[in-house]
């Protein structure tokens, strides 16, 4: 049987779980979302690979860029990314990566982003399923209405993300920030 080699990591922002597979990183989640179950199922089912406490170079590579980011030392990451997901996951995954550092966006942006503005919802559905959080940067979009919308990690950890990289926050969420 294959092998998805993973670590848990703990920061000042949350506790992760990191995982590679064939020397590319294939996650990098929060370690107690809600949907943790489905999400490593997916990975598991679409490698063909069990989990394995076990590190490597990728694994500490990522571990390294994931601290340079929160010390604000690092705006862009440089790893082997091996996403697992559906094809239309795949496409809103890439569309989250182009969304640069310090900036948000909209579920209906990404929509339009990608050509398929009536699909709001299921870009919605595929940023939630995201299993690349910080580094496929789901964090960076907020409801078009200005509010702070659900996140893997939790709404505070998504604020102290948006807080960290100084996105420009209109009153209410920076009310929401600052509080």
């Amino acid at each position: 049987m294959n092998k998805i080699n993973i670590q848990f990591y703990k920061t000042k922002y949350a506790e992760f779980i990191l995982g590679s597979f064939d020397n590319q990183l294939c996650m990098l989640d929060y370690r107690y979302r809600k949907s943790r179950d489905a999400v490593d199922t997916r990975i598991k089912r679409g490698l063909g690979a069990e989990f394995t406490e076990q590190d490597d170079d990728v694994l500490n590579l990522a571990r390294t860029q994931i601290d340079e980011y929160f010390s604000g030392a690092r705006k862009e990451f440089n790893l082997p990314l091996l996403t697992v997901g559906t094809e239309f996951q795949k496409l809103v995954w890439d569309a989250l990566v182009k969304i640069p550092y310090g900036t948000t966006s909209t579920y209906l942006q990404l929509a339009r982003q990608i050509s398929n503005e009536k699909a709001v919802r299921a870009v919605a559905a595929a940023n939630g399923a995201n299993s690349m959080s910080i580094i496929i940067p789901c964090h960076r979009i907020i409801g078009s209405d200005g509010d702070l919308t659900g996140y893997a990690g939790g709404l505070p950890v998504k604020k102290r993300l948006l807080q960290l990289e100084g996105c420009l926050l209109d009153s209410r969420q920076s009310d929401l920030l600052f509080s």
